[in-house]
């Protein structure tokens, strides 16, 4: 199984992404810069976090209009699975490949530190090894992290089943203190109506080793591995 993490201009999570992928997951993985204009043959594709370009003008807007996007787009559009963590959320958003906006946090402060989420939808290709109601222990480290969504787009988000992680206490209760950035309806991750693109805040990548703190990223990345290769199997049936 193969997967790509495209890199921007101020990235800066791309290598943490091709080590857990590589090194933990087990998948071959592949760097693209943002200004090659297709991708090479691939089972998935990672949007890591950082500050693509800088943040300038918005977080994500500019690396949302790279020459790179529109064949992420188009493998999107495909079925392929896309992950994009933290600024790669905020890109996802920018490009129309997901719903909603990140904007800054309401304490105007950038965050860094550990949250708890909880599993709201435990399916392939992202969440699939996962049990509903789980709660995960991820860092996050951003500035511009609060998902902002009408009532109307949150309610349906809801009834669809498309609110994918959501910021809870330790014991998987809703709190406004665990909400590390104000997100409505505490919001961690979503994904598109197909289910193959999943935005997330947290960095499930920076989660995959206990000398981190925290390993719980690992049932992420190994529910995509298994997801890929059920897909192949099915493929070659």
């Amino acid at each position: 199984m193969t997967t790509i993490v495209v890199g921007f201009p101020g990235s800066n999570c791309d290598q943490d992404a091709l080590w857990a992928f590589g090194e933990v997951a087990g998948c071959e993985t592949l760097y693209v810069p943002h200004s090659e204009r297709e991708l090479p043959h691939a089972d998935a594709v990672v949007l890591p976090g950082g500050f693509s370009y800088g943040d300038y003008l918005r977080a994500g807007a500019l690396a949302a209009r790279s020459p790179v996007m529109s064949a992420v787009r188009d493998f999107a559009a495909r079925g392929g699975p896309v992950l994009g963590i933290c600024n790669g959320f905020q890109v996802l958003t920018e490009c129309g490949l997901l719903p909603g906006a990140l904007a800054r946090n309401t304490g105007l402060h950038f965050v860094c530190r550990d949250v708890h989420v909880r599993v709201e939808r435990a399916a392939p290709p992202f969440t699939g090894l996962c049990r509903a109601g789980e709660v995960l222990r991820l860092p996050v480290a951003h500035h511009d992290g609060r998902f902002v969504a009408s009532d109307e787009l949150l309610a349906r988000l809801e009834g669809e089943g498309r609110i994918a992680l959501r910021y809870v206490a330790p014991d998987g209760a809703r709190d406004p203190a665990a909400n590390p950035n104000g997100s409505d309806g505490d919001v961690a991750g979503v994904v598109n109506e197909r289910g193959n693109v999943l935005g997330m805040m947290p960095h499930p990548e920076r989660a995959v080793d206990l000398l981190t703190g925290s390993d719980d990223g690992r049932v992420l990345l190994a529910s995509l591995l298994d997801a890929l290769v059920g897909a192949a199997a099915e493929a070659t049936s």
